[in-house]
């Protein structure tokens, strides 16, 4: 990494960086981490789809999920988190490239829905097993057609997100990580806003981990205990409080253990469909196999799972299309 900085504390109170994950590394606990805090980009992402409170939650949450996870590795391409479940909720997915154009969506059955918040409209704490029911967490790494892609598979296993993603790392990476996430909407003179965080750590390597001197196992394990139980004190207000920064947060936190921070990563909510995809889509399919395609104005409709916008296709169009 570049650009490490000690923490210190944030010389304006004021200052907001929402839509950035900001890495750290304690050097002393031989341990690196991410903040990552969501704000104006869920706002553009959930609200144009106007999910239910108790889906929407889930998503920002899974976004969020999604880029502390992403931005914790090396890759040039697309990060994709998918959800998928017999539940309520049966499908939820979400990408991130490695330029910072985040997206996501849901699909759910409202009459399941509303017989599983039995008159709730938020999503109760412990939701995985009651929204989602028994399904599957998968992780992709896509950089390419002329590279292999990677994919991580675990079973829907705990009662949130951040249980869910400890399964993963426990039976796939092998690798000590915490997570903590937390998102909520708030109500404000100029509508309602979505705000989202996760704080992950994760012990590093002995090898890797910066230290002069070998550290004993006993050692490392009282380290990397300590690192987590720092990490859970955080509370949901501190995370997702606009007006305060993420260094003064991580100096709260890891002051005494000599946090560096390095560069931010910027997010930003930018779907990567268009029409020229669309085109390529549909030639593979065959004209012939497009009538069920039509809607009630004899239109080929394709509508953008993630971003609602509708590319639509008269004869004209698909002359076009099939000549090409």
């Amino acid at each position: 990494m570049s650009g490490s900085s000690e923490v210190q504390p944030a010389s304006d109170p004021k200052t907001t960086d929402w839509d950035r994950a900001l890495p750290f590394q304690l050097d002393a606990l031989g341990v690196r981490g991410r903040l990552v805090r969501l704000g104006p980009a869920l706002d553009a992402i959930i609200e144009r789809h106007g999910y239910p409170l108790a889906v929407a939650r889930p998503l920002a949450e899974a976004m969020t999920l999604c880029a502390a996870l992403a931005t914790s590795l090396k890759y040039d391409g697309i990060f994709t988190l998918q959800i998928s479940g017999d539940g309520p909720i049966r499908l939820l997915v979400t990408d991130l490239t490695s330029d910072g154009a985040l997206r996501g969506y849901a699909q759910f059955d409202s009459w399941k829905l509303a017989v599983a918040l039995g008159g709730l409209s938020d999503a109760p704490e412990g939701y995985v097993p009651r929204l989602f029911g028994h399904g599957r967490l998968a992780f992709t790494v896509d950089q390419g057609q002329h590279t292999q892609r990677y994919q991580g598979v675990v079973p829907l296993e705990g009662a949130t997100l951040a249980d869910c993603a400890h399964t993963y790392f426990r039976q796939s990476e092998q690798l000590p990580t915490g997570i903590k996430i937390v998102a909520r909407r708030d109500r404000a003179e100029d509508g309602s806003h979505w705000r989202a965080a996760a704080l992950m750590v994760q012990q590093m390597p002995e090898l890797d981990a910066g230290r002069v001197h070998h550290i004993d196992p006993d050692q490392r394990e009282d380290d990397w205990r300590r690192a987590v139980i720092l990490m859970a004190s955080a509370t949901e207000r501190e995370m997702l409080d606009p007006a305060l920064p993420g260094t003064t947060l991580l100096y709260r936190l890891f002051h005494e253990d000599g946090a560096r921070l390095f560069e931010r990563r910027l997010f930003q909510s930018r779907c990567r469909c268009s029409r020229e995809r669309v085109d390529t889509m549909l030639h593979s399919i065959g004209r012939t196999e497009l009538a069920t395609m039509r809607d009630l104005r004899g239109l080929v409709a394709v509508k953008c799972e993630f971003c609602s916008t509708s590319y639509d296709y008269d004869e004209a169009d698909l002359d076009r299309l099939y000549k090409s």
